[in-house]
């Protein structure tokens, strides 16, 4: 049986500071699968610059130079992690039989990929990274996780707790993917609707190596409602279970008024209650019109400024060779690559 081609994709928004370390574990780990005839020998590595603006770029322009098979696109500007994955899996199954994503942060643990790539050669089409120890996230980031996956269990969402954006998929599961063509992305909410055989491997969650969080505390919290939103209009339901029982409510008050049981403050308080009630409806109810809106325009997911791709290769990789030169190189001023001018969507031809 001729051994699969793997492609690693790797979103990466300003990581300089771990990028170098970051691909040479991976490139390590890619070459023992091949060594071990797992994969074939021309597996890569796909990186996707998310609009950094730090030396990201010129990173992997210096480790591409020195390794074709180290590829990467840069986006125009920052598009959101989301995109940034869609861009590198549609990129990767223009020859790659299975992809796997993965943070450049590494804190998912990047040893699990041998288990996630044994699982599909025994047949599975999707492999979910799931995380059995989260010690190193915060008590606040470990409750509010907790918290939010129980909310979505609770709106009817199916949804693989305890796992991000660190999973194997095969090309026929991308392909299946790629037509949910929404922008609004929640994309571990929508590989779980996609059915096909799925697997999970489970690993300790790792301490950064270095920089910053990405995901602050807004952006988790917008995060977080497109997750919802995207797959539910539980909310609107909600309101309108509410708004039945305001109505039957007010009509007890109004009945109740009638044996003066009611103050006037009691009256005025009830109005402003239910005005509050209605702004925050309003509210919920303006941000599906807005994803509505948003939807209908088709505007492109993200602009791909430059990309570094390498045919399809037949030579295997040379990890030694990058691992002794990555900690030097990419320090070095990186050469002028080919620019592939502006591409939308998500097509690369």
């Amino acid at each position: 049986m001729n051994q699969p081609k793997l492609t690693i994709v790797i979103p990466a928004y300003n990581e300089e500071a771990v990028l170098p370390n970051t691909l040479k574990i991976l490139l390590k780990i890619e070459n023992n699968l091949i060594t071990s005839k797992k994969i074939a020998l021309n597996s890569d590595l796909l990186i996707v610059d998310d609009g950094s603006s730090d030396r990201t770029w010129q990173i992997i322009q210096t480790v591409h130079a020195q390794q074709p098979h180290i590829n990467g696109i840069k986006f125009s500007r920052n598009f959101g992690h989301q995109n940034a994955l869609v861009a590198g899996m549609t990129a990767a199954i223009q020859t790659a039989a299975v992809v796997i994503t993965i943070d450049a942060d590494l804190q998912d643990d990047p040893n699990a990929i041998q288990a996630m790539v044994d699982k599909y050669l025994h047949g599975a089409e999707i492999v979910y990274g799931v995380r059995n120890n989260r010690e190193t996230d915060t008590w606040f980031k470990r409750t509010t996780a907790n918290l939010y996956y129980a909310t979505l269990a609770g709106l009817g969402v199916q949804i693989v707790q305890n796992s991000a954006d660190f999973r194997l998929m095969s090309k026929q599961a991308i392909e299946t993917f790629l037509n949910y063509d929404e922008r609004n992305l929640f994309i571990r909410g929508i590989i779980p609707k996609l059915g096909f055989h799925t697997e999970k491997v489970f690993y300790k969650r790792m301490p950064r190596m270095a920089g910053e969080s990405k995901y602050p505390l807004k952006k988790m919290l917008a995060f977080a409602w497109d997750g919802i939103s995207s797959l539910t209009v539980a909310p609107i339901r909600f309101i309108l279970a509410f708004g039945i029982l305001v109505l039957f409510g007010t009509f007890m008050t109004f009945l109740l008024s009638l044996f003066h049981l009611f103050t006037l403050s009691t009256v005025v308080l009830s109005i402003w209650l239910i005005g509050g009630i209605q702004l925050v409806s309003l509210g919920v109810v303006g941000e599906y019109i807005g994803q509505l809106t948003t939807e209908v325009k088709h505007r492109p997911r993200y602009t791909v400024q430059e990309t570094l791709i390498t045919a399809s290769a037949a030579d295997p990789f040379q990890a030694p060779l990058f691992a002794s030169q990555m900690t030097t190189a990419a320090q070095k001023e990186a050469p002028t690559s080919t620019k592939a001018g502006l591409k939308h969507g998500y097509q690369y031809q």
